[in-house]
């Protein structure tokens, strides 16, 4: 994807999309979004992260960065191919997932489809699923491994295994390997379910001018594939505990900052292999994306180092990152890299350097320009064109979320800027963000709905209630479709006949 083009779209992930089974997945209802992103000239559907989930439910604590989450495997193709059996559905919420209800339910109709693989498949299924598992071997391996000897642990950490197999001993992977046969065979079909059906959905997307643009969290999750395959790349102590965490520092927002809890990078230890993880964790993502967004770029440059001990961010000291070396190793191995930089909160100096040094575009968020003046660098007049234009993100309100909630002064500069009330704000940020000079914006679906706080996919730093949110096709309808159509081909981001002008 070309990312000096203008173009627009539309962040929605795939979770939220309707459907029968509990949450969005990539069956009827993820082609039909296609549609719709056509129908109203979008060019870019944004997804967030697509790698399992972790804690909270959250797609940036996964268990590993390399591999799809399972919950958005359709059973609809697993069906058709005869696997598995029309299952009876339970009367699953349609507007907001449970995610204690659906995944049980989906894992054993995930089980059955494996089941019924093994039992009946083709022969060329067969060979098309063990060609695939020796492609993706370097990953694959070791993650399935993982899931086979968590499964009948209930999800217990791996430093808390038997030393055997937390230290990687290999007469104890071996072990594994037999025990767990059944298991492993289980998480390799998942996967390559998972790799054949986001390979379909993004053909069909470029086939109709729609760019997949995914997400990549800068972090692993401490209890991962990743950290219990290289233990060697991170900081951990002798017992595999971690010695130093990531987060952020205390600001006006929060007095004791913020302690993600990930395990941080070895940067030298990944530097002697001249960042072979990094690399193929990258090609990892193009096989899936045209193009995608890495989270917390400032992390390159300089990243906040929190004592492993700490319960909070309070005591914490700035550490170099790796800079350019990474993305010139990661270049030289790739070739051009289609990334957007996610340049938002302490940004120095040294961050906007390493990402024009990079030439990623970085993101501008339009709710951030009325807290200041006129010449506040959120506010569109002041965007770059190497800027994606967002009008909110999954961490951020809804516009008309923030807008009932927004100070006085900030909801009477945003009226007075972008000529609009309470009924039309949303509106009015997209055709802000649409007639700027950034070469790319995204918006919400929530906000071209004009949907209200009830329905934001996120608050950062609240556990529970988060990633659940979906929306449902009755509140669609034709208009936000034509008005979103109408304000992209005035801005010049998509077919001009979707004017529809007298000649």
């Amino acid at each position: 994807m070309n990312l000096n083009q203008r173009s627009s779209g539309v962040l929605l992930h795939i979770t939220s999309l309707p459907g029968p089974h509990g949450m969005g997945d990539f069956g009827p209802d993820a082609y039909r979004f296609v549609d719709w992103l056509q129908a109203a000239g979008q060019r870019v559907w944004q997804l967030l992260p697509t790698t399992p989930i972790g804690p909270g439910d959250s797609p940036y604590q996964g268990v590993s960065a390399f591999a799809g989450s399972q919950w958005m495997v359709a059973l609809e193709p697993l069906i058709a191919k005869g696997w598995l059996k029309s299952p009876s559905v339970p009367a699953f919420n349609g507007e907001l997932i449970n995610y204690g209800e659906v995944t049980p339910w989906r894992e054993q109709q995930l089980r059955a489809a494996a089941k019924g693989f093994f039992a009946s498949a083709l022969d060329a299924d067969r060979i098309a699923f063990a060609k695939w598992c020796l492609q993706a071997q370097s990953w694959l391996d070791d993650y399935v491994l993982f899931m086979a000897i968590r499964s009948p642990l209930n999800g217990q950490p791996w430093w808390t295994w038997s030393e055997g197999l937390k230290r990687r001993d290999p007469a104890a992977l071996a072990q594994a390997r037999k025990d767990y046969a059944d298991e492993i065979a289980f998480w390799r079909f998942v996967q390559w379910q998972f790799d054949v059906q986001i390979g379909a959905l993004k053909s069909y997307a470029n086939a109709r001018g729609v760019h997949i643009m995914g997400d990549l969290p800068i972090f692993v999750a401490h209890d991962s594939a990743d950290c219990w395959s290289r233990p060697d790349l991170y900081y951990l102590d002798e017992h595999f505990q971690t010695t130093v965490v990531a987060g952020c520092p205390p600001d006006d927002l929060g007095p004791l900052g913020q302690r993600w809890g990930n395990p941080l990078y070895r940067w030298d230890k990944m530097a002697e292999e001249n960042y072979a993880w990094w690399t193929a964790r990258i090609q990892r993502a193009l096989s899936q994306a045209d193009v995608f967004r890495i989270d917390h770029f400032r992390g390159f440059a300089g990243y906040y180092e929190i004592p492993g001990d700490s319960p909070d961010a309070t005591r914490g000291e700035w550490k170099t990152g790796p800079g350019m070396a990474l993305f010139d190793a990661i270049r030289k191995a790739l070739g051009p890299l289609p990334i957007v930089a996610e340049d938002l909160g302490f940004i120095t100096d040294d961050v906007h350097a390493l990402r024009d040094g990079c030439g990623f575009p970085g993101m501008k968020i339009l709710q951030f320009g009325f807290g200041a003046e006129g010449d506040h660098e959120f506010l569109p007049h002041m965007w770059p064109t190497t800027s994606v234009a967002y009008t909110g993100t999954h961490d951020n309100d809804t516009v008309r979320g923030w807008w009932n909630q927004a100070k006085p002064r900030e909801r009477a500069f945003a009226g007075s800027y972008l000529a609009c009330g309470e009924h039309d704000v949303h509106w009015a940020m997209i055709r802000a963000c649409a007639n700027s000079v950034a070469n790319m914006a995204v918006y919400p679906l929530q906000d071209v709905l004009g949907l209200d706080s009830a329905h934001r996919m996120n608050v950062p730093g609240v556990l529970g209630g988060n990633w659940g949110w979906r929306f449902r096709w009755d509140w669609v309808g034709a208009e936000p479709t034509r008005v979103l159509g109408l304000i992209t081909a005035a801005a010049g981001r998509g077919p001009f006949e979707l004017l529809k002008l007298p000649s």
